[in-house]
């Protein structure tokens, strides 16, 4: 397992990403049939996917920047199979969409996630990758459900 496995998704790879998706129960997954196939599909876009491949792919992530901000970008996605869970793959792909960021200047990458019981161990992720909670929009997903902003100067 190394970075040399994290590679740029390509459409092929949309069958795999939504049984992640659905499999780490984020959201629905056919809402990646539009988004990922256009975002994947070409490639002078400055947003882009990313897939963790062990033979099949077992990760994804979205990254996209931010707009009317210099320099700062959104991490929209990142999912691992849950049994590829605790491998260090989602740190994998952290640390390469912060490497590849880094090298284009990129100042900020900011991250969003749920303030639910469920999202414990992935606030707790992103912490120990150096993140810090920048801000809360309580009720923001839904009743009880506040959308939580981590932040990190790259």
């Amino acid at each position: 397992m190394n970075k040399s496995s994290i590679r740029p998704s390509i459409s092929s790879d949309l069958t795999a990403a939504k049984e992640i998706i659905d499999a780490v129960r984020l959201f629905p997954s056919e809402l990646l049939d539009d988004m990922f196939c256009a975002s994947s599909n070409d490639q002078s876009q400055t947003d882009f996917w990313l897939t963790y491949d062990d033979s099949f792919p077992v990760a994804i992530a979205y990254c996209a920047p931010e707009p009317m901000a210099d320099g700062t970008w959104n991490l929209l996605l990142i999912a691992v199979h849950p049994d590829r869970q605790s491998e260090g793959i989602g740190a994998q792909i952290m640390s390469y969409v912060e490497e590849r960021l880094s090298a284009k200047g990129i100042r900020i990458l900011l991250v969003e996630t749920s303030g639910t019981d469920d999202f414990i161990k992935t606030r707790s992720f992103y912490s120990k990758l150096g993140y810090t909670e920048e801000a809360r929009i309580r009720e923001y997903y839904g009743v009880g459900d506040d959308k939580i902003t981590f932040h990190k100067y790259l």
